[in-house]
């Protein structure tokens, strides 16, 4: 596509979604930073995004941990939009809830106040999950913004290891909004079920694998396939509008 419709920055972009989303930017017409953690032995494996079609000259790649909010201060930089996709994905039970949530809320709200600085960050998209919405006890078949995942029906009914995960995004999500709201910044939400359809990172994202339990026989992630929405890669790139040049 001929033309540069502007560059946008996206956080944690090895990962299935942020990855794929690159791959759509670029297609689009768009400069991309995206930020991935630091590797001092030079061990991690960029090829899959290093060899995307337009990357030499419209992809820079940065260091940037959620541990540490400014270090997203340069590749914000510049930017026109915020893509924050980059969570501390937790279901091994290694991290307390308490550390989930601290390092996901304040390494988003400090990316958001990158975004004050920078004076050039139009909007602020930020990619929660479903589950900050559905887990609330009420059945129903239609959900708006009034509805939010209740974090003692999670804490007494689900699974412990999946509570810093679903707890730790719920109140990230109700704080990005609400400092949106606060600082006149445009910050909105994208709320995809389970992640579904082709990758381009290396590691098999643990979605597509939930999605492939009846074929892989994996008797334990059935239950997913009957009480989580899902959602294609490419309808979750499709949701997120971007400001205009």
């Amino acid at each position: 596509m001929e033309g540069d419709k502007g560059t946008v920055c996206l956080t944690g972009g090895t990962g299935f979604v942020g990855s794929w989303l690159i791959k759509r930017l670029l297609q689009e017409g768009y400069s991309v930073r995206t930020t991935v953690r630091a590797d001092p032995e030079n061990k991690r494996d960029l090829t899959f995004l290093t060899s995307l079609p337009g990357v030499a000259e419209k992809l820079k790649i940065f260091s940037a941990d959620l541990n540490d909010p400014n270090s997203f201060d340069a590749a914000i930089e510049g930017s026109k939009a915020v893509l924050h996709v980059a969570t501390p994905l937790s279901f091994d039970g290694k991290e307390s809830l308490e550390a989930v949530t601290e390092r996901s809320t304040s390494g988003a709200l400090g990316i958001l106040k990158a975004c004050l600085r920078s004076k050039t960050v139009k909007r602020v998209v930020y990619t929660s999950s479903a589950a900050t919405v559905i887990y609330n006890g009420q059945e129903t078949d239609m959900m708006d913004e009034s509805f939010w995942t209740d974090v003692d029906f999670v804490m007494q009914k689900l699974n412990p290891k999946t509570h810093p995960y679903l707890i730790s995004k719920t109140f990230t999500e109700r704080a990005v909004l609400e400092f949106g709201t606060q600082h006149g910044l445009d910050v909105v939400t994208v709320n995809p079920g389970l992640v579904v359809g082709p990758f381009i990172c290396p590691r098999f994202p643990d979605s597509v694998r939930s999605s492939l339990a009846l074929v892989l026989g994996n008797r334990s992630e059935y239950g997913i396939l009957l009480n989580i929405p899902m959602v294609h890669v490419d309808d979750v790139g499709s949701t997120i509008v971007l400001p205009t040049p």
